[in-house]
């Protein structure tokens, strides 16, 4: 019984905890052919997983260590950015040969950056059972690929749509920025300006995101 309470509890993690991982995905392979689109969010996402693997045993100790997650969080916002500088593209715009390989390297190290307490919280249902732990972050494949095509589906009909994303990861990329332990140390952040940091920067992104089509294409 507590061998399939655990199994459950991993379901309904993995369930929880994919929208992030999957927002990434999809916004990175977004601007690839459908082809291209299927092989690099199921490389992106597998390696990925197979990062996290390696990864679950130093999860809690990566937590505390500084600038780990002051660096992701820039990268996560610098992904937001490229995502909508390629969305402002013209849509006569061809996709470059090169973007497979770099939305596989974007969900990498985007997805690794921002799983660690994905890992702490599978390595804790499953209390210490290898299996169980690979089961879940196995699992966490489907589930992150399966929604990851879902969102692209919806961004190639509403446009809008990879603003709103772009919005979400600046609100990721700020908390993960002020709960490093450098910046809580060196500038301590109350939850109130955390918040309007987060607030901001997801407002901001939106703008930029609905402004920059009409800079560029002159409408």
């Amino acid at each position: 019984m507590h061998f399939v309470l655990s199994i459950l509890a991993i379901v309904l993690i993995d369930l929880s905890l994919a929208g992030d991982n999957a927002l990434v995905i999809a916004l990175a392979v977004r601007a690839l052919p459908k082809r291209q689109r299927r092989i690099g969010s199921l490389l992106g996402a597998s390696a990925a997983v197979a990062l996290r693997v390696g990864l679950t045993f130093i999860a809690a100790r990566l937590l505390d260590v500084e600038f780990v997650k002051l660096a992701g969080g820039v990268f996560v916002l610098w992904i937001a950015i490229k995502v909508l500088r390629d969305a402002s593209d013209p849509p006569e715009a061809a996709p470059s040969p090169a973007r497979l390989a770099q939305a596989i390297w974007y969900i990498v190290v985007a997805d690794i950056t921002m799983s660690t307490d994905n890992i702490l919280a599978i390595a804790g249902a499953s209390k210490g059972n290898p299996w169980l732990m690979f089961f879940g972050l196995a699992l966490s494949i489907p589930f992150v690929v399966i929604s990851s095509h879902l969102l692209v589906s919806l961004m190639e009909r509403f446009r809008w749509l990879v603003y709103l994303g772009a919005a979400v990861l600046g609100q990721v990329s700020a908390e993960m920025i002020f709960t490093d332990p450098f910046v809580i140390r060196t500038l301590r952040p109350g939850p109130a300006l955390v918040r309007a940091v987060e607030a901001a920067l997801a407002v901001a992104l939106f703008a930029a995101g609905w402004a920059m089509p009409r800079l560029r294409w002159g409408r």
